[in-house]
């Protein structure tokens, strides 16, 4: 199992230490050895120096947000689409539509696995997501352009293909510079990007929908997707010189605050935050699937995804209150602005508890609340409010990545992998959801039903999953376990705090545990 880890004995045939500070994975000699060390600085130094890395890494980082929007609306524009004619006019019916939907989620889960192997072992991971971005505007500005089923299958399919790159590869690069008294709130910022899309998109598509009509001879929703794609292919080229890379080749960082941001995620776990020299390409995705932890991850957070399929169809359900599709489009906007705010906080608070269960199985019975009042009324205004609790139920979502990264810290590789596959294997849950929908139904009442019991499914995995944790730190308490980690790494870990033995440097942090 991959959390039974035996602690390693003295590091045998282990050249001297070098007299080196350097961090970026490199010995230097001695009379190049650089003044100034980030372990010994003087703690008022340090503060002002970690100080200035995150209002730069924060400043950096917020462009993902904004990529996050595009990312989103690129994918889900077809749902406003639909309301203006798109259906219609490439004579889909129903299932066909929902095709439509899930088979993007097919290229999805096809390439975040790889993408994110790939991602972990380059040097400008920006660069990598940057082209990404501008391949999937581009295609998603064709999506404008198709005439059938055939068509818009395949760029669909394309479309999710590409976008694969970027949420697991975002989530890697900020677990890579953020520690975990940080990374929860950080991630809320991230995802604020995807619940601000459900809102924007709304607008945006308003906008479009209702002035675009004909122009150049050409029907409003196929303006959206051209929009659309075009500013998604602009923020693209900023991204290659915006985004950060890696804590030790970062450009717009100083060398002091390099080494601080090595340090600071030695200082989280005890180990440094690198892979071994000698580990092989898939070595990271082996020591994943030897982990039981990761399988019920993947399950509880891809019926968490179904339990979530509503926001796919949102305006569709707005419009049962009896709104226009303008009315409708505008009235989708302000439970996600809600979402927003609630999760905003509900991460805070977990950033301050260290605590994880709660803050998300919290927004999961808010958004069962929600599921209720719809299946139980037809009062629009019930069921107003039940699309509020409904889509703060995001917020247990974001708290449910983060966790993600606490529980699979080390070794990159390996976290990685997880990252990747729990969310790859979870967008099986938006094939599902695609068809849930299709029951219409009493208002959605059955489609209700099966989302209700994702959420109760969710819980319960959730629940197993803290108890796991739970029993691993007893194990911790009690000294029986210790971190898997390669003998170099051990060795450049020793090298970064100074240690007078390896060794010290195989075993976790005093006082390190899981988070629950």
């Amino acid at each position: 199992m991959g959390d039974e880890i035996t602690r390693a004995g003295p590091a045998q045939g282990l050249a001297p230490k070098q007299n080196t500070e350097n961090l970026e994975h490199s010995t230097a000699p001695e009379t190049t050895r650089p003044t100034f060390a980030a372990s010994s600085m003087e703690p008022a130094h340090r503060v002002r120096v970690e100080k200035s890395l995150k209002r730069k890494l924060d400043a950096r980082c917020s462009l993902f947000v904004v990529i996050y929007i595009l990312n989103y609306l690129d994918r889900n524009n077809i749902a406003a689409a639909r309301l203006k004619g798109l259906q219609s006019d490439l004579n889909l019916d129903d299932t066909q539509y929902s095709t439509c939907l899930s088979i993007l989620y097919v290229g999805y889960i096809l390439m975040q696995v790889p993408s994110n192997m790939f991602i972990n072992r380059i040097e400008r991971p920006s660069l990598y997501i940057a082209c990404a971005m501008l391949l999937w505007g581009l295609i998603s500005t064709l999506t404008g352009n198709t005439q059938n089923f055939t068509g818009m299958v395949l760029v669909r399919f394309f479309l999710g293909f590409i976008e694969a790159a970027f949420l697991p590869g975002a989530l890697l690069i900020q677990s890579k510079w953020y520690t975990r008294r940080e990374l929860t709130m950080r991630n809320a910022i991230l995802f604020c990007g995807n619940i601000i899309s459900n809102a924007f998109s709304a607008l945006v598509g308003a906008g479009v929908l209702s002035n675009m009509q004909g122009v150049l001879g050409h029907a409003a929703w196929r303006w959206l997707f051209w929009i659309e794609g075009a500013a998604t292919m602009a923020i693209a080229i900023s991204a290659a010189f915006i985004l950060p890379d890696l804590p030790h080749n970062s450009r717009g960082f100083t060398e002091e605050e390099r080494e601080v941001a090595q340090l600071r995620m030695l200082e989280d776990v005890g180990e440094a935050d690198v892979d071994g020299e000698n580990q092989g390409i898939f070595d990271g995705l082996i020591m994943a699937v030897k982990d039981v932890k990761i399988y019920l991850m993947m399950l509880t957070f891809t019926a968490y995804v179904v339990g979530l399929s509503f926001n796919a169809f949102f305006p569709t359900l707005t419009e049962t209150l009896g709104f226009d599709y303008v009315g409708t489009l505008l009235m989708s906007s302000p439970p996600w602005v809600f979402s927003c705010i609630v999760s905003l906080f509900n991460a805070w608070h977990a950033d301050k508890t260290q605590e994880k269960f709660w803050h998300i199985t919290g927004p999961i019975l808010g958004g069962l609340v929600g599921f209720v009042i719809s299946m139980s009324t037809l009062n629009v205004a019930a069921r107003y409010v039940a699309l509020f609790l409904q889509a703060s139920s995001y917020a247990g979502f974001i708290v449910f990545y983060s966790w993600i990264s606490s529980s699979f810290p080390r070794p990159p590789a390996k976290r990685a992998v997880a990252l990747a596959l729990v969310n790859a294997f979870s967008q099986l849950g938006n094939v599902a959801g695609s068809y849930v929908w299709n029951l219409k139904d009493n208002g959605y009442r059955k489609s209700y039903g099966i989302v209700t019991a994702m959420f109760g499914i969710t819980i319960l995995g959730s629940l197993a999953f803290r108890a796991i944790l739970s029993n691993l730190n007893r194990k911790l308490e009690e000294g029986e376990t210790a971190w898997e980690t390669q003998p170099d790494v051990a060795a450049h870990t020793a090298e970064m705090d100074h240690l007078d033995s390896p060794d010290e440097a195989l075993r976790m942090q005093k006082g390190f545990r899981y988070l629950v």
